[in-house]
């Protein structure tokens, strides 16, 4: 798998640090419940930090941030959380949109749309309609996300360009499964952080993680702000990544 592809926005030359940063948004439930508070507490608060997050990476000069939204596996959690967890998608889009977009951030989505509901599905195509144009800050939020479906997907297409006689099966190769994910045109992760002190990527960009510096950090994601990230990329800026051969970055 190649290294991350040349970035398509312009930003500021920050050449040392990572161009895409992924996170694993843990914890929310974890902090509420160390405060006695409800759960959906900790997820309204997680929200707010993810307002910081979106903030400090624009002023780090990020060029990409993926946040794990919601994924695949949170359809067993109790209905009611789900349904928080859907308000609060609604009231982040129809409150934060017009700010986003007005700072020149760009939302994508990635995940499987089909089975939410109408509404979602519209709130989803709005906010990645309204920020097309928009070239700082990528914002990729990976909804209803799992990476197995996600490549199980790619197969699948490739499939059937091969049943349809469209392909040659000796043409599919890394780079012809990576054309068929959610969003082959963003760069993988450079950095990839998780809170709250798992250490495992619970079907979160397996394939695009191949070459991914893994950080994970105590902080449950409430806690979670611009002095985290920035010790998460020093972190990133402490290793040396060899991808396989020679140093591609050293110590600084």
């Amino acid at each position: 798998m190649s290294k991350a592809a040349a970035p398509v926005t312009e930003a500021p030359d920050r050449s040392d640090g990572p161009a895409h940063v992924a996170i694993i948004m843990d914890g929310n439930g974890r902090w509420a419940a160390a405060r006695g508070l409800p759960r959906a507490e900790g997820h309204r608060r997680g929200v707010e930090a993810l307002r910081r997050v979106v903030r400090a990476c624009d002023e780090l000069g990020i060029r990409y941030l993926t946040i794990f939204s919601f994924s695949s596996e949170n359809w067993s959690r109790p209905a009611s959380e789900i349904g928080d967890l859907f308000g609060l998608l609604r009231r982040f889009i129809r409150n934060d949109l017009a700010t986003l977009h007005r700072d020149g951030v760009r939302v994508r989505v990635i995940g499987e749309r089909d089975g939410l509901e109408p509404d979602i599905c519209a709130l989803l195509s709005e906010a990645e309609e309204l920020t097309r144009s928009n070239t700082k800050l990528t914002l990729v939020v990976a909804f209803n996300y799992g990476s197995r479906q996600e490549i199980a997907r790619a197969a699948q297409r490739l499939a059937r360009e091969v049943a349809e006689g469209r392909r040659d099966p000796g043409s599919i190769d890394a780079d012809a499964i990576g054309c068929y994910l959610d969003a082959p045109d963003i760069p993988d992760p450079d950095l990839i952080i998780r809170t709250s002190g798992e250490q495992r990527l619970s079907n979160f960009l397996m394939w695009q993680a191949a070459y991914s510096e893994l950080v994970f950090v105590p902080q449950h994601w409430p806690d979670f702000d611009k002095a985290a990230l920035e010790g998460a990329i020093a972190e990133f800026g402490r290793r040396e990544r060899r991808f396989g051969g020679l140093v591609a970055k050293t110590a600084s």
